[in-house]
């Protein structure tokens, strides 16, 4: 569903686990390379899992030997002009935007390569669990270009600023271990293992209570801001949290010394 691979077959699939939707990129035989096809699948699959009250956490992966090369350079280098690239980037930056505004968790799995907009892909979702065998990197400086759909701005969000400086301006990639070090992974995972390791956190997210966790997405966007008007923030926040069904229940679920069953009211 949602979309072709190469005109004959789904460039995404979407998979349900209880409340977890599973984006699956289907290119392997391109690395899974992000051509307007897959990001027009890509961005059905997210906006139909924003509408789904059922789907709780959305989980982002691969098939194959890469989580994803990047944009298919074969498509945009047969562009004929800056106005048409253009266009291209602002698709995808639009699907990334829809995925990262998701009132509801997501997460990469991410085995092999993360390249370019794939790395821009993982960067836009809120958590990265990745293989030992996976790398990252925004190559596009080798190219004469740089990361369009918010790579040059999410990295150094996520990591210290000089860091995404060296990648950005050198193009090297990192190894699992060093995207731990520095903040970029969340989990490292022996390799063959992201989705699994990926699934099992999401079935630890899809248990909690969906409007506490749509408001840690929401107060990141106070992060930014000055301490004082950021804790205005958090308190508004936390005292609507309080008149909630959620919020009753679990209460009332650890009053009992049992799990609490929220319903995201």
């Amino acid at each position: 569903m949602n979309g072709e691979r190469d005109g004959t077959g789904p460039a995404v699939t979407v998979e349900r686990d209880g409340g977890v939707a599973v984006l699956t990129m289907r290119r392997p035989d391109r690395l899974n390379a992000l051509d307007t096809r897959t990001i027009a699948a890509l961005d059905d699959a997210v906006a139909a899992a924003g509408r789904d009250p059922a789907v709780r956490v959305v989980v982002v992966a691969g098939e194959g030997r890469a989580f994803s090369a990047g944009a298919d350079i074969k498509e945009f280098a047969a562009l004929p002009g800056a106005p048409q690239f253009r266009a291209f980037i602002e698709r995808l930056e639009t699907t990334l935007r829809r995925l990262e505004r998701l009132p509801k968790p997501s997460i990469a799995a991410v085995g092999g390569v993360a390249f370019g907009g794939g790395l821009e892909l993982a960067l836009a979702c809120d958590l990265r669990v990745v293989a030992e065998d996976a790398r990252f990197g925004v190559p596009e400086i080798k190219l004469g270009l740089l990361p369009g759909a918010g790579g040059t701005q999410r990295l150094p969000r996520i990591v210290a600023p000089a860091v995404a400086t060296q990648m950005l301006m050198t193009g090297e990639p990192i190894d699992a271990t060093e995207a731990y070090r520095i903040g970029l992974a969340n989990l490292v995972v022996p390799a063959g293992t992201a989705l699994v390791r990926a699934l099992d956190l999401a079935g630890v997210l899809a248990a909690r209570a969906p409007l506490a966790l749509a408001a840690v997405k929401r107060l990141r966007d106070s992060w930014s801001l000055p301490l004082d008007l950021a804790l205005d923030h958090e308190r508004e926040t936390v005292a609507n949290l309080f008149a909630t069904d959620d919020r009753a229940e679990g209460t009332a679920a650890f009053a009992e010394k049992r799990d609490p069953h929220f319903r995201g009211a």
